[in-house]
Formats: C-alpha cells, sequence, structure tokens
C-alpha cells in the first residue's frame, strides 16, 4: 500500500512539474490521415476522416454493426452446411 502511495504522490508531482514547464501559447494539434496513396473505398474512408470525425464516427457506428449482422447470417449457412444446428440446441450441461 505505501508503494502505490508513493508512486500516486510521484506521478502527481510528476504531472504538475510536466504542465508548469509547458509552454504558455500552445497551438492546435491536427489530426489528419495520408490519403495520397490509396484508391477507391479507403481514400472515401480517409477523406471522410479528414473532413468530419462527426461523420466518420456516425459511418463507423453504422458501419460494424451491419457488418456483424452479414457475417453472423452467413456463418449461420456455413455451420448449417457442416450439419451444425444452433437453432434446435438442447441444454444437456445441467
Amino acid at each position: 500500500m505505501r508503494l502505490i502511495s508513493k508512486w500516486l504522490i510521484a506521478w502527481a508531482w510528476g504531472g504538475a512539474a510536466a504542465s508548469l514547464a509547458a509552454e504558455p501559447s500552445v497551438e492546435h494539434i491536427v489530426i489528419v490521415a495520408d490519403s495520397r496513396q490509396l484508391s477507391g473505398w479507403q481514400a472515401w474512408l480517409t477523406n471522410l476522416y479528414n473532413e468530419s470525425h462527426l461523420y466518420f464516427a456516425l459511418a463507423t457506428i453504422i458501419t460494424i454493426p451491419a457488418l456483424g449482422l452479414v457475417i453472423g447470417k452467413l456463418m449461420d449457412v456455413l455451420l448449417g452446411a457442416l450439419g451444425i444446428d444452433l437453432r434446435t440446441r438442447k441444454l444437456t450441461e445441467h
């Protein structure tokens, strides 16, 4: 416990020293992705990220569940073709 509290105190002092040592006029950081070598959907997605982080986040939020649904349905078909039917599974673990 003592080691953790000493570590937290040292960390707090280090953070305070770093913030006091920082230059008062800090410029804003610009975050962009390099799209010079990309084409097609990769270039579109990179340009979307560079233009609007909000639209990129919305596209990501919509795309990930949709792809999960498609992959899940494909796996159901594949498992059904292999003879594994998860819909009529009987609980035999009891």
